[in-house]
C-alpha cells in the first residue's frame, strides 16, 4: 500500500541529465518516489535505467540536475545519502573466497555499521540462506547467489533498496518467493525502486510505474492506471478457417468497431470499449467462416510499455528477457 505524500520524497530526482562523449543517457529526468513505495523504473535496453539508478546511489556524477535521497544531495552530502540506499546490481559483485556470513559481515562494516551477528543470521534466515551460511559462495548456486546479492544489501537496515533486474535468470518458484519477501520489506516501511524486463513483475508488485525511453520519461501512473489509459480489452474469435479478402472484407459492423485479423487470418480481433459483448457475439455469429472459438483477452502492462516506447527493439528485449 502507498503510504501518503510525504513532505520529503524517499528518492527525487529533477532534470536530471548525464551525457558521455557519444550517449546522451538522461536527458532531464525527474522523478518522486514515495517513502515505503514498491515503484518500478521500466524501459528498454539502454534507456537509462542503470544511469539513473546509478547516479542515485553516487556511483555515478550527474552532468546536470539533482539528485536527493530522503532530502540528502547525492553530491553536495553524499555519505549521508549513500548510507540511506542499498543497491542489488544486475552483476554478481561479491568476493567468491569468503562464506555469505563473511560477506554480509564485511558489508556492514563498509556502511559503518558494528558488527551484528543476530542481524546477519535475521537476514540470512529471511532469504532461506541459513544452511549455506558458512559455505564458501563458490559452492552456491545461481538462485542463492542472488538472494546473497539481495542479503548484502539489506543487512545495513537502508531505508531505500535498489533492485537491478533482481530476478534475472532465475526459476519461476524463486521469484516468487523474492516477490513476497519484497512486500514483507514494504510492509517494514523499504522503498523499493525496482528495474525489470519481466513486466508481469511490475505489475504484481509495483505501487507506481516509469516508464523511460532515450533517458526521458514517457508515461507514470499506478498499473491500473496506465491500464486504464493505454490498454484495450479484446475479444477474439477464432475462426474455422482463414478468411478471404482480408481485413477490408470483414463485415462493415465489425469494421466500425475497430476488428482486425491476426497474421493467419484465421482470428478475427475486436477491441471491448462500449461495446456490450452479446452484440460483439451476435456479429461475430453472422461470420462466415464460422466462429469455433471466443477468447476475451485483458490489456497487459506489455502492451501498455510498447505503446509507449513504440519500438520493435523494445518488443525483442521483452521476448529475449523472457526466453
Amino acid at each position: 500500500m502507498l503510504l501518503p505524500a510525504s513532505s520529503t520524497a524517499a528518492v527525487e530526482t529533477t532534470d536530471l541529465a548525464k551525457s558521455y562523449p557519444r550517449v546522451e543517457a538522461l536527458r532531464g529526468l525527474s522523478l518522486r518516489i514515495e517513502p515505503g513505495e514498491i515503484f518500478a523504473l521500466l524501459g528498454p535496453n539502454g534507456a537509462g535505467k542503470t544511469t539513473w539508478i546509478s547516479i542515485v546511489c553516487g556511483l555515478v556524477r550527474p552532468t546536470a540536475g539533482r539528485a536527493e535521497v530522503l532530502g540528502h544531495d547525492v553530491v553536495r552530502d553524499s555519505l549521508a545519502a549513500r548510507r540511506q540506499v542499498g543497491l542489488v546490481p544486475q552483476e554478481v559483485n561479491f568476493d567468491p573466497f569468503f562464506t555469505p556470513r563473511e560477506v554480509l559481515r564485511f558489508q556492514m562494516g563498509y556502511y559503518g555499521v558494528p558488527p551484528d551477528d543476530a542481524r546477519i543470521d535475521e537476514v540470512l534466515a529471511a532469504l532461506d540462506l541459513s544452511s549455506k551460511a558458512d559455505t564458501n559462495t563458490r559452492a552456491l548456486s545461481g538462485g542463492m547467489k542472488r538472494r546473497l546479492l539481495i542479503a548484502k544489501a539489506l543487512v545495513p537496515r537502508p531505508r531505500v533498496v535498489f533492485l537491478d533486474e533482481p530476478t534475472a535468470g532465475v526459476d519461476v518458484a524463486l521469484r516468487h518467493d523474492l516477490w513476497s519477501y519484497v512486500r514483507t520489506l514494504r510492509a517494514g516501511g523499504t522503498t523499493i525502486v525496482l528495474t525489470t524486463h519481466y513486466l508481469e513483475e511490475a505489475e504484481a508488485l509495483a505501487d507506481r510505474v516509469a516508464v523511460i525511453d532515450k533517458g526521458t520519461l514517457v508515461g507514470m501512473d499506478t498499473p491500473a492506471a496506465l491500464l486504464r489509459r493505454f490498454g484495450r480489452k479484446q475479444v477474439r474469435f477464432k475462426l474455422d478457417a482463414p478468411w478471404s479478402g482480408g481485413a477490408d472484407a470483414l463485415p462493415p459492423q465489425l469494421k466500425l468497431l475497430g476488428a482486425t485479423l491476426d497474421a493467419t487470418s484465421e482470428t478475427v480481433i475486436c477491441p471491448v470499449d462500449a461495446t456490450p459483448i452479446a452484440e460483439l457475439l451476435a456479429l461475430a455469429a453472422l461470420l462466415s467462416p464460422a466462429v469455433v472459438d471466443v477468447a476475451i483477452v485483458q490489456p497487459t502492462l506489455e502492451d501498455v510499455f510498447l505503446q509507449l516506447t513504440g519500438r520493435p527493439d523494445a518488443a525483442a528485449s521483452l521476448q529475449r528477457a523472457k526466453a
